[in-house]
This record gives C-alpha cells, structure tokens and sequence, in this order.
C-alpha cells in the first residue's frame, strides 16, 4: 500500500490559523499585534521571494511586519547600529536578517548582535542553547515544524528509532535535540557515516536533509517507517514552462514502502514560514508578559 501523504500546506495552514485566532483574542484585550521586522540586503531574487512569502503569513496571520531594504553594499557598522535601533524599538518583537548576505559581512557578527528575545529564526546561540537543555519558547523553524507534522498526523515519536540524515546548525543538528526532546532515540548521520543505509533500514522515523537530490531510495527505508524530505532541489522544467522540484528522497520509489511521506513541494517548506509566524507570536507575548 503506498504510503500515507503528509500534507505540509494543510497542516500549515492550521497553525496559521491558530495563530491568527489567538492574536485576534489578544487585540480584542487591548493588545498590539505582534510587529515583525526582516532585514534584507542585496536583490538576491531567491530571498526577495521567500521575503515576500513572510508577509503573505504575516498579513493573513493579524502579525504586522515591515521590510527594511538595504544596497549589497553596505557597511557592515551600518546593519549592526540597525540592528541595535530595532533591539532597543519595544514595538519590534521579532528580527529577521534575511540571508544570504553579501560577502563582506560577517554573517556570525551579525547573527550575535540580534537580541535573543527578539531571534525569531532561533539562530543565536543562547537561544540554540535553551533549545539544548530543553527550555526556551522559540525554536528553530524547520525542526519545530517537522516535529509538529508527526504530532498532528499522528505519528508517535516516544521511544522510536530516528535517523537524522544532515548535521547542519540550521535543520541536522537541531532536529536531533527536538526528537531527543520527544524522547525518540536519535541517530546523526552525515558524510563520514559508516553503513548509513543500514542506519536508514532500521530507522521508524527518517528526516533527510543532506542537499543531495532524490538520494534515499526506497531500498533504504523501513517498510512503514515516516520519512520526512527537508530537501528541495530543482531539477529541471515542467511542460507549462514551471519549476520542476524534488526532494532529498526519492519519491516514486520510497513512497511505495514508507508508510508516511511529505511531498516535495508541499512538504516541510510550507511549514517554516508558520513556525516563524508562531515564534513571532511567542516573542510578543514573553516582551509583555501576555
């Protein structure tokens, strides 16, 4: 039987929806809306796109946002002192440096000087830290959502054997504590792992995230096993001139012998965007102790 779809636009589209009620409660007690503010520099196409998606949820959401636009050029003091301005604007709750960021600015710099209350995408590292050791209200976008994709379709995490494909500080790393926070047993693979298929065989849960097209097959999957593609990669064109994209998991094949699979597209990126929109909301409330 071939496996269960599990559909990262529906379940988005949930949450935003909770969130979009719960500003609603908090404005009809007086309440500001949640304020987000993302910072771009450059005319990168690809981070102008997912920009404008963030104020697409921010809009529908009742989360009032601004985009402050700045040259490739500029200085390095000049994103830091704004940075400091809209760490000391109390109307600001949430931060967001969109990257990538032009090469003569220290991305590392930049990550540390945003304040931790208001590091929506969870990249500083106290925040990483709270993550660790099991607190903090904000969490990394990508993990938290696929952490909430097997939550609401059922699918239980306690005590299951998990394999995270990719050790990144953005999505492998992070994923890892999140499912060890769930109480699954955590396997890290990446590059230098020895008998990784053998890893992936046994694994109930596997979340790929390697950058590697369609690199896990369905010879590597437990039959039944919930196989989660972080990955996204566009591999061509489609016949009415539109992008033609896959995952990090071969499809086709896996999804005969999973049995659950997100797509790609409609998979784990439709829910980032609503993990930020929901990490936003938390900043607000934790800055006015809602």
């Amino acid at each position: 039987m071939p496996a269960k779809i599990i559909d990262g636009k529906l379940i988005s589209a949930q949450i935003k929806d909770e969130i979009k009620n719960e500003i609603i409660g908090l404005t009809e007690k007086g309440s500001l809306p949640p304020c987000l503010t993302v910072v771009i520099v450059g005319d990168d196409p690809a981070s102008k796109v997912y920009v404008g998606n963030k104020e697409i949820a921010c809009e529908y959401t009742g989360i009032a946002s601004k985009t402050i636009e700045m040259p490739a050029e500029t200085a390095e003091k000049d994103l830091l002192e704004l940075i400091g301005k809209l760490n000391d604007d109390k109307n600001v709750n949430g931060i967001l440096v969109q990257s990538p960021l032009p090469g003569h600015i220290n991305e590392e710099k930049v990550l540390l000087a945003v304040a931790p209350e208001k590091d929506v995408d969870c990249f500083h590292p106290y925040n990483v830290g709270l993550v660790q050791t099991g607190g903090g209200t904000l969490l990394p976008c990508t993990p938290a959502g696929v952490i909430e994709m097997l939550k609401r379709s059922g699918i239980g995490i306690e005590g299951k054997d998990c394999a995270v494909l990719g050790r990144s500080n953005i999505v492998g790393k992070p994923m890892a504590i999140l499912l060890l926070r769930e109480n699954g047993t955590v396997t890290v693979c990446h590059s230098k792992t020895e008998n990784l298929a053998d890893i992936c065989r046994n694994a109930d849960i596997l979340v790929a995230a390697i950058r590697r097209p369609r690199f896990i097959t369905a010879d590597m999957v437990k039959p039944g096993a919930a196989v989660i593609d972080v990955g996204i990669h566009e591999v061509g064109i489609t016949a009415k001139g539109n992008r033609k994209l896959c995952g990090d998991v071969d499809f086709d094949g896996v999804s005969q012998v999973a049995g659950y699979i997100t797509p790609v597209p409609g998979g784990v990126g439709s829910m980032t965007i609503a993990m930020l929109m929901r990490n936003c909301l938390e900043a607000h409330k934790s800055q006015w102790e809602i």
